[in-house]
């Protein structure tokens, strides 16, 4: 069993994906982009690894070492049929929301995100939501929606000029609103509230943006970069069902990619 492993979040080694599985070569990846790009080469990859019987496995794109794609594929298989997500998604927004404090504002906990590795090399890529819309789409899909990237709604919370220009510039414009998160951090406290970075899907809708919740949430105590992911379905209808963990880290995505790997030569 010839099996090729995409750690990268590279578009060229994406755009490969076609060629290897037409040679009877399986594909693990924790890569985001083939599986989010347009519909219709997310299709082509799934047949063409039908058609060769390889396996395209993609289940630390999303939530890193937490088995959600592999939950939602046995919810599909089993004839339920998946209402609603509602997903805290990025381990890096999760992360920055958490430190943000008196002594740590925005601006610093962006910086210590990437420091430690939390973030995307480009931290902007987290903090425009594109990187949890690339992962609303591959959960959307899998859940049976055919949804592309431009149906996602994204409500930023940060200004439009935020995104322009080089990383250095992002950091001087990111300052200017340090006084800002601080002083609504801390209404937050005081009506004993929390924000969350959410990813929706709604009866084929989604939707990625900033919210704020207390403490009746199941994310209300979500900690450090972990992941939340609440599925309604046909089954579980008035009890979502849950699973929660570490949604970021070198170690918990190489444990996943290893697992898929297995779930690959096992076959």
């Amino acid at each position: 069993n010839s099996v090729f492993i995409d750690c990268t979040a590279d578009e060229n080694v994406a755009a490969m994906y076609g060629e290897i599985l037409s040679k009877y070569v399986s594909i693990v990846t924790a890569n985001k982009i083939a599986c989010s790009s347009d519909y219709t080469y997310y299709q082509k990859l799934k047949s063409i690894a039908g058609e060769k019987g390889v396996k395209l496995m993609y289940e630390t794109t999303v939530g890193a070492g937490l088995p959600i794609i592999k939950t939602i594929s046995d919810l599909v298989l089993s004839g339920d049929k998946i209402l609603k997500i509602e997903a805290v998604l990025s381990g890096t927004m999760n992360f920055i929301f958490n430190e943000i404090g008196p002594e740590m504002p925005l601006s610093n906990a962006i910086r210590k995100a990437r420091e430690i590795g939390y973030s995307e090399p480009d931290p902007r890529v987290d903090l425009s939501g594109t990187d949890v819309v690339r992962k609303i789409l591959i959960l959307a899909r899998e859940a049976g929606y055919p949804i592309e990237k431009d149906e996602v709604t994204v409500n930023r919370f940060l200004p439009d000029k935020c995104f322009e220009g080089d990383l250095n510039d992002f950091y001087k414009k990111v300052k200017e609103y340090d006084t800002e998160f601080e002083q609504k951090r801390k209404e937050l406290v005081k009506q004993n509230k929390k924000w969350r970075f959410f990813a929706t899907l709604d009866q084929g809708k989604a939707r990625v943006e900033l919210l704020t919740i207390g403490p009746d949430h199941p994310s209300f105590n979500l900690e450090g970069s972990n992941n939340i992911i609440l599925f309604t379905t046909n089954r579980y209808h008035e009890l979502p069902m849950v699973i929660k963990g570490y949604g970021a880290g070198a170690e918990v995505t190489a444990a996943g990619i290893f697992a898929d790997l297995m779930r690959v030569v096992n076959i």
